[in-house]
């Protein structure tokens, strides 16, 4: 017997059972992202590296250990498996010149890629909603983006998510605390660990992020950027944290907040939960108004944020909502005539918006009754040789009371349906 393959380790297959609740997480954000009047693009997993050196930083995570890159043996051209969803939908919108006629609400859905350390609500092929906002400068935006999650998380039936804000400022500011970040750290350099060192001077911010148990005071006392914001900062996050209170949607400031990524500037925020576990973020972004001429465009600015779907996935089990995939119909069907005529019957009420399964391969009406019933069918409907030949279908209900009946034919779709 030949050897079995398996998925690689950290990519893994969505089953059956599950791809009902997978599309209705699907379906739900699709409904809601257009009831927010944002418009889908869909885009290639496949860039040039260079876009993500550029785009989210050379001294990132991502790009330093995490990217699945290769170089294209057949032109020299170095790509890359899209490890997030934002410098490929900026590309596009420069590349196209989506804003040359005004702003523009994006989203998109699919898979990214990051050689990550695997565990629960963490992958290498993971899966996300991205949404992208471009040309908007007003915190109405980036309140707008938290409003619409905390939206989407009553309709997925998700509760106990905390919204998380924070604002970084601009880059003057930035670059500023950095040079006080790096040496207040310095001062205290007998306490980092490894990762800590080799962010010092390459990103300190991110050194505020780390979850390292021996660092936790030291980083509590660490001077805060929000003290140091400008008019301009300030007067933004005011705006976003009146907008949050006016929409009812309630937050905490977490000073720490810095996110991964470089390109962030002003409001960043995060959507966590405590019942993942490790994985607590179930969405995340922020605004990036540099991002757009970086990446070769003009001056726009810019907020997005990624939503995790195998977390967000996990947590609608964790609160026991339901999906189901099963047919309208599993039609029954038992000698020679009938078993021709089912297929047919069955198109006729396809034909009518009804889903239906037809019994394939034989066997008694007892054993197809009892497939019909397991398949979750709301009704089984009956033709053996007697009905092929009267034109007629017996129907059962499998999920409620009532007699079986007889009905015609032509009669059933809409019997069915009422």
């Amino acid at each position: 017997m030949a050897d079995k393959f398996q998925s690689i380790k950290g990519f893994y297959d969505i089953l059956p059972g599950d791809t009902a609740l997978w599309r209705k997480l699907e379906e739900t954000a699709s409904r809601v992202l257009a009831q927010y009047g944002y418009r889908y693009i869909h885009l290639p997993m496949v860039e040039p590296t260079g876009l993500y050196v550029r785009g989210v930083g050379e001294h990132t995570d991502i790009v330093e250990k995490e990217m699945y890159s290769w170089t294209d043996a057949l032109n020299g051209d170095k790509l890359t498996l899209r490890p997030e969803g934002t410098a490929g939908c900026v590309r596009a919108v420069v590349e196209h010149s989506l804003t040359y006629n005004g702003p523009q609400r994006l989203w998109y859905m699919g898979p990214m890629f990051r050689h990550e350390n695997v565990q629960k609500g963490r992958q290498r092929q993971f899966h996300q909603v991205g949404v992208e906002a471009f040309g908007y400068d007003g915190p109405d935006v980036d309140a707008e983006l938290m409003v619409m999650l905390a939206r989407l998380w009553q309709a997925l039936g998700i509760a106990d998510v905390e919204l998380q804000i924070n604002t970084i400022g601009d880059a003057a500011e930035r670059a500023a605390y950095r040079q006080t970040l790096i040496a207040y750290f310095e001062q205290h350099a007998e306490l980092l660990d490894e990762d800590a060192r080799r962010r010092l001077h390459a990103n300190p911010l991110r050194i505020l992020d780390s979850k390292n148990p021996r660092m936790q005071d030291m980083i509590e006392a660490a001077p805060k950027l929000f003290d140091v914001l400008g008019a301009e900062s300030r007067a933004h996050y005011d705006g976003l944290c009146l907008r949050l209170s006016d929409a009812g949607v309630a937050y905490t400031l977490n000073t720490r907040l810095v996110r991964g990524l470089d390109y962030y500037n002003r409001s960043v925020f995060e959507w966590v939960t405590t019942r993942l576990g490790s994985q607590g973020t179930i969405a995340a972004g922020g605004r990036y108004d540099t991002l757009v001429e970086t990446l070769g465009g003009k001056p726009t600015p810019a907020c997005g944020f990624g939503m995790g779907m195998e977390r967000v996935f996990l947590l609608m089990q964790e609160y026991g909502v339901t999906a189901s995939d099963a047919p309208d119909v599993y039609l029954v069907n038992a000698g020679e005539a009938a078993q021709r005529q089912a297929p047919v019957l069955a198109e006729r009420l396809r034909d009518a918006g009804l889903a239906v399964t037809v019994h394939a391969g034989g066997g008694s009406f007892k054993s197809q009754m009892k497939k019909a019933d397991g398949s979750g069918a709301r009704f089984a409907v009956i033709v053996g040789d007697d009905e092929a030949a009267a034109g007629t279908a017996a129907v059962k209900s499998l999920r409620g009371e009532g007699e079986q009946r007889t009905v015609a034919q032509a009669e059933l779709a809409a019997a069915l349906r009422a």
